[in-house]
């Protein structure tokens, strides 16, 4: 009875004793120096991995234990960092490092693993790890963990993203890392030594950054279309005969613009397909690298034709707007009366076997369909410039002429035959005997489309 009446009744009460930390039969000690929201999300997915969390502050007494889950005890740094058998984290900002130089001596051979990020891109300052490697000497420094989200922490693996970016000069160390995060859940990625912290600090800065290339082309093509319109059907009016269209601007000029984006748009997509087969027939092997202007287009592809369907939505969007107005309504009505009184015939459209340039076939008729005969006509070339739909058209004509000149057997199958490992009697051994086409074919980005 006299034992139980000396058992504190709240926990943590306690919590400045010095007796020694029990250890977790389940998994090892990890301590967390820093109580914000980062070493919160942290030490609840480490303790759903099944290891015990001691979570370092500087005033443990202040801090509210209901935010932190069951089994995560809060102590002093001095006493977290003591606890850690051997890997602590310092999830606190770059400012503040220097509050730390106090523990030098228990983190000493200790793997000490930096989780902050860069503040502002380029700053051709050290990194944040290599500033905690000069205070720390003696500690090993590990960079990662900065390029997963709090909430991607708290989700687990199966929300946000899984890639956890790791380097370090020592590697024992940087394998205990990158063990600890594949026991998280996540999937790491050594990207070398300390040196490399800067681009991983500043990798959460970076938006899109695979949109970057496909953005600003489409955005380019989207000027040069809406201002050559802008220029052919308001501009050069008004200044010759003095006529008025500026009210077409924000409706009937975007419409005409949005279809020609999208059609170039879905072009460029195809395009570097063609390129790269282009290069592995002439070189007859698949075994030598693109050039880095073609890898880069290659990877951007995804990025190019949800660009593309935006504007095609954003064209069906207008479309369907212009056909609420009266005056919208008569002139496709005259269009109309006008093509079908010329009795012109729409070409039908053969079955393709991709998708991708069934969706190029049917938008280059669709194009053709409303265009008809005009380009033929004197009328559709004012001020000596042809109709936007014909510059449109020019390099998804280009795509679909060079898909068909490579669906020819002699050079489809040979084609093939690169892809699948075959290399031309100049790249064969010294032996002249042809390579096997079984090895294991090195990943390049060489599929079609």
């Amino acid at each position: 009875m006299q034992n139980d009446m000396k058992t504190p009744l709240l926990a943590g009460a306690a919590s400045d004793a010095s007796e020694p930390l029990p250890r977790c039969p389940g998994g090892p000690v990890i301590s967390i120096i820093g109580s914000g929201d980062f070493s919160r999300s942290l030490a609840i997915r480490l303790v759903a991995c099944g290891f015990r969390v001691v979570v370092g502050s500087r005033n443990p007494n202040r801090i509210d234990r209901g935010l932190f889950p069951d089994g995560v005890d809060i102590r002093s740094q001095k006493e977290a960092v003591d606890s850690a058998e051997r890997v602590v984290f310092a999830a606190v900002y770059p400012e503040h490092y220097y509050t730390l130089v106090g523990l030098r001596r228990q983190l000493a051979g200790k793997v000490l693993v930096d989780v902050s990020s860069a503040t502002r891109l380029n700053s051709g300052e050290q990194s944040n790890a290599e500033k905690l490697a000069e205070l720390f000497p003696e500690s090993r420094v590990v960079k990662g963990f900065n390029v997963i989200s709090a909430w991607a922490l708290q989700a687990g693996v199966h929300d946000g993203s899984r890639q956890v970016l790791i380097c370090s000069d020592c590697s024992t160390s940087k394998d205990t890392v990158l063990q600890l995060a594949r026991s998280m859940g996540f999937s790491p990625m050594d990207v070398g030594g300390l040196c490399q912290s800067r681009d991983i600090e500043e990798a959460p800065l970076i938006l899109f950054p695979s949109w970057g290339g496909p953005i600003l082309t489409t955005f380019i093509l989207f000027l040069f279309f809406y201002g050559y319109n802008s220029l052919k059907h308001i501009l050069l009016p008004y200044l010759d005969k003095g006529q008025n269209n500026f009210h077409q601007l924000p409706l009937v000029t975007m419409n005409e613009t949005l279809p020609a984006v999208a059609l170039v748009t879905l072009a460029l997509v195809y395009l570097p397909g063609l390129v790269a087969a282009v290069f592995q027939l002439c070189r007859g092997t698949k075994y030598k690298r693109f050039p880095r202007w073609l890898d880069h287009w290659l990877c951007r592809r995804k990025q190019l034709g949800l660009l593309s369907f935006l504007c095609v939505v954003l064209h069906a969007v207008y479309s369907m707007c212009l056909t609420l107005r009266r005056a919208a309504g008569y002139t496709l009505l005259n269009a109309a009366y006008h093509q079908v009184k010329a009795d012109v015939e729409n070409s039908s459209v053969g079955q393709q076997s991709g998708l991708g340039y069934t969706a190029l076939t049917l938008s280059i008729m669709h194009t053709l369909f409303f265009g008809w005969d005009f380009a033929f006509f004197p009328v559709a070339y004012p001020y000596y410039l042809p109709p936007m739909y014909l510059l449109a058209l020019i390099l998804p004509c280009i795509v679909l002429v060079g898909r068909l000149f490579l669906a020819l057997p002699c050079l489809t199958l040979r084609l093939a035959k690169i892809r699948r490992g075959w290399e031309s009697a100049r790249h064969w051994p010294r032996n002249n005997q042809e390579p096997r086409s079984n090895e294991a074919d090195p990943p390049q980005n060489v599929g079609d489309v």
